[in-house]
């Protein structure tokens, strides 16, 4: 099957970019053919974000979104942020914070509920949109250019025999094809290494967000309520090496969003950040929003924190980078569905006037697959007005005056040199300090040895504000065919790090920070006290934790079958 554009990935950048594309072709009078695949079993089923959201993106692409009924819909009303101690809040007044943290003309909305919306519209121009197939390959060109992606075999059983439900994968051909998987992607940290598109860049750092949504009495709700936090349970002096925090948000009509995004450049392979999390809902400014409701949804997906150091090379031979897959979050907003929108929009700009260089006949749309290979179809043009494009725009503007942010974190001090930093660039500076914190550590290697640290002791979960986590998981929707090849796999270069490593130096963090337990360790074996791991990867989640913080980074990701994964709806 061949296309104008293949996108992958149905988030708000890769519907975004298909969106803009179609309307292009609208005012322009030459139409293309564009095609979005998405590894959910349905559109917005793996999104989760917090979401406080920034309509910017929003109103450049479809100006009349309120008279069409996007569901952004909850103005935010109430902006506090306070400094937590174990049984204390401390309120910091607005006049002290950034400016990036006034949420006035900001939504609080379910990204998954928007990206529903946004998937319809796209359908309404004409855009394919397929969900259930998952991009397990990228397709190369004789010349080494991108020529598409194959979607992955279904119906193969553990041992690799086929079953009786084999279905080969598709090859989607696309003369151009852009990756928005969202924050590392597998395709996409394949084509970043291949073409070397972090070269020269900073090394990417994470972080986890962990969530869950509540329904709360309605009389109790107080929609547009945003409340953020700093301090315990996650900084318990003001030189933690831990970078995070908290978000809770009132609904309507009576929902209550809440979570924790921990950096994962943390030291203590004891931190569990789950279960952090869990902890920090008995806090009493913020059990007293929660008290008489229901944990209705549950979930965790990783997220670039980098800023705009690390941001990498945007365009390759016959493609892109677009969104979480480069990765254009606003550290100090705590947002990145305004900037992931704009960059598919701005891909999209960049790449339609090379598809209809050639007018309506030099389109797959008119001349059909046939045009694929021939030299009208340009296969593996290099659309580079996409990156300069990008960094002449607000985004690029926005994420500058907050490049040094994370880094700052990263100094002797910690947590209170990172904020006097933060503050100092973002109030003062304005970005324009004249120096720049660079990171050339990966998030893995920031781990220290268990040694240094003593196990932490979390409390049980009581089942009203806090939940064990298989029980939790439940909540998520998380399903995969039992039957079919492991997606998490050990490097083959990396088999000894589990055991030699990872669990003997690190007491083995996976088991930790994976927000689904898919990671464990056997007990000692008899006579060598060897301890193997063991991967429960039905339980997975998609979040992508292990591929970024697993000693010497010995987990390969891989997609499982189109379908599998969480069941996200009001995420």
């Amino acid at each position: 099957m061949a296309y104008d554009v293949v996108t992958v990935g149905a988030g708000p950048a890769g519907l975004s970019a298909a969106i803009r594309l179609k309307q292009l072709a609208q005012k322009n009078g030459t139409d293309i053919s564009v095609c979005v695949i998405d590894k959910g079993a349905e559109v917005g089923a793996h999104i989760l974000s917090g979401n406080v959201f920034e309509t910017r993106a929003l109103d450049e692409l479809i100006p009349d979104w309120k008279e069409l009924g996007a569901p952004v819909v909850t103005k935010a009303t109430e902006d506090h942020f306070f400094v937590l101690t174990k049984d204390k809040s401390y309120e910091i007044p607005h006049g002290l914070l950034p400016q990036q943290l006034n949420n006035s003309g900001n939504y609080v909305i379910s990204l998954s509920q928007l990206v529903r919306w946004l998937g319809e519209r796209a359908e309404e121009l004409g855009v394919e949109i397929y969900a259930g197939f998952s991009a397990s390959e990228v397709l190369y060109n004789e010349d080494g250019s991108v020529r598409g992606v194959a979607t992955k075999d279904a119906g193969i059983a553990k041992d690799g025999s086929m079953k009786d439900t084999y279905t080969q994968g598709v090859e989607l051909i696309g003369r151009q094809t852009l990756f928005a998987e969202g924050c590392r992607g597998s395709c996409s940290e394949e084509l970043m290494e291949r073409f070397k598109l972090r070269e020269g860049r900073d090394e990417q750092s994470y972080g986890l967000g962990v969530k869950e949504v509540w329904t709360i009495p309605t009389e109790k709700c107080k929609p547009g309520y945003v409340q953020h936090t700093l301090g315990w349970p996650l900084q318990t002096s003001l030189t933690s090496e831990v970078f995070g925090g908290t978000f809770l948000y009132h609904m309507e009509p009576n929902l209550v969003l809440v979570g924790m995004v921990v950096g994962l450049d943390y030291p203590n392979p004891y931190l569990n950040p789950y279960r952090e999390f869990q902890q920090w809902k008995h806090h009493p400014s913020v059990a007293q929003h929660l008290e008489g409701g229901s944990c209705i949804a549950y979930g965790a997906r990783v997220l670039n924190e980098g800023g705009y150091h690390a941001i990498p090379k945007l365009t390759f031979p016959g493609g892109a980078l677009i969104g979480c897959s480069a990765g254009f979050l606003h550290g100090i907003k705590i947002k990145g569905s305004h900037t992931a929108m704009k960059s598919g929009m701005l891909a999209a700009e960049a790449v339609y006037p090379a598809l209809t260089q050639h007018g309506e006949e030099g389109t797959v749309a008119a001349a059909g697959e046939e045009l694929i290979n021939t030299p009208q179809a340009n296969m593996g043009h290099e659309c580079k007005s996409y990156d300069e494009e990008l960094h002449k725009s607000w985004v690029a503007e926005e994420l500058k005056v907050v490049r040094n942010t994370h880094s700052a974190f990263h100094l002797p001090g910690g947590t209170l040199t990172g904020m006097i930093h933060s503050g100092l660039s973002c109030m003062i500076t304005k970005g324009k300090e004249p120096w720049s914190l660079r990171n050339k550590t990966p998030d893995s290697d920031r781990t220290r040895p268990a040694k240094e640290f003593s196990e932490i002791q979390y409390p049980k979960p009581d089942g009203v504000l806090s939940f064990d986590l298989l029980t939790n998981l439940q909540r998520s929707g998380t399903s995969h065919d039992h039957d079919q090849p492991a997606h998490l796999k050990v490097k083959p270069d990396l088999k000894h790090v589990p055991s030699d490593v990872s669990i003997k130096k690190f007491a083995g963090p996976e088991q930790r920070f994976c927000p689904a337990g898919v990671y464990e360790y056997t007990d000692p074996e008899e006579g060598t006290g060897e301890r193997k791991l063991v991967i429960n990867a039905q339980n997975c989640v998609h979040c992508k934790c292990c591929s970024i913080k697993t000693p010497q980074q010995f987990i390969k990701w891989t997609v499982p079958e189109g379908g599998g994964g969480p069941a996200y709806t009001v995420m």
